[in-house]
């Protein structure tokens, strides 16, 4: 069994086994640098072509979900001036172990006690994976949920009708402002949590953690510009990824045989000398 506190954060494993191999994990977060690399690249290069060719920054879109993420960000850092620490604490705990709870059923797991305070809050599991682990810093629970609602919704309502003369927020601002301050709630709080030292990332390695966490949070972002971003899709998206993942690629190449020459150019004056 693991059990996992987000506010004392106590994690308690059967064995010692998994504290053997965090520098084994450490080092595949080495490994992983050069994928974090290049879907750096593909977010950053697909989210800039948009803005400047398809003048993404002008939609409708983009500004209402920009206002969500500042209107929550001014929450996010009052709250936390103000009292010490981000409120709401609680919905973040909820969100923080329905995640877990949500990824130990997806791998054919099973909860057993699930409890949420606003100190903090717990699962007991039968499969503590990496992936049940690290899901709440890269799984946006709420922006799924939202999502969810809104896909359901849009059966019932057309979200694209007209917003009538005088009134500025339609339903459709709404929704995208709700995603914008969703999203930007996930982020902050992840990057809060991570920042308190969480067992969490501990019980993997934190460099290993981080680097997983940072590049599955690229990945989620990716999909999120598939979904709204007219001029991204699916094709776009992996054509980006082969041709960074192929000069990135070469570029470790050329300097590895670099460091190889220079590393037996220094052999051959030491023996020689």
């Amino acid at each position: 069994m693991w059990e996992d506190e987000v506010g004392d954060e106590e994690v308690r494993s059967p064995s010692g086994r998994r504290v053997s191999v965090v520098w084994l994990k450490n080092l595949v977060g080495v490994f992983l640098l050069p994928v974090a690399w290049v879907w750096t690249l593909t977010v950053f290069g697909a989210l800039s072509r948009e803005t400047l060719k398809n003048r993404f920054w002008q939609t409708e879109d983009f500004w209402f979900f920009g206002l969500g993420v500042v209107l929550w960000m001014v929450w996010f850092t009052g709250s936390l001036y103000i009292q010490g620490v981000p409120r709401p604490m609680r919905v973040y705990v909820f969100g923080h172990e329905l995640t877990h709870a949500i990824w130990t059923w997806l791998s054919i797991g099973r909860v057993s006690d699930f409890k949420v305070t606003k100190e903090g809050g717990h699962i007991v599991t039968d499969s503590p994976n990496i992936w049940v682990t690290l899901s709440p810093y890269f799984y946006p629970v709420y922006c799924v949920a939202l999502l969810l609602v809104f896909c359901v919704s849009s059966f019932f309502y057309d979200f694209r009708l007209e917003t009538p003369e005088g009134q500025w927020l339609s339903p459709l601002r709404v929704v995208f402002m709700l995603f914008g301050a969703a999203w930007a709630f996930h982020l902050s709080f992840t990057v809060w949590m991570i920042r308190r030292g969480q067992s969490d990332l501990r019980m993997h390695g934190n460099f290993f953690s981080i680097v997983l966490i940072y590049t599955m949070n690229l990945v989620v972002f990716s999909v999120f510009l598939i979904l709204t971003a007219p001029g991204v899709g699916v094709r776009s998206i992996s054509k980006d990824l082969m041709r960074n993942s192929t000069e990135v690629a070469d570029g470790l190449w050329r300097a590895a045989m670099g460091l190889w020459r220079v590393a037996m150019e220094l052999w051959r004056a030491a023996v020689g000398g």
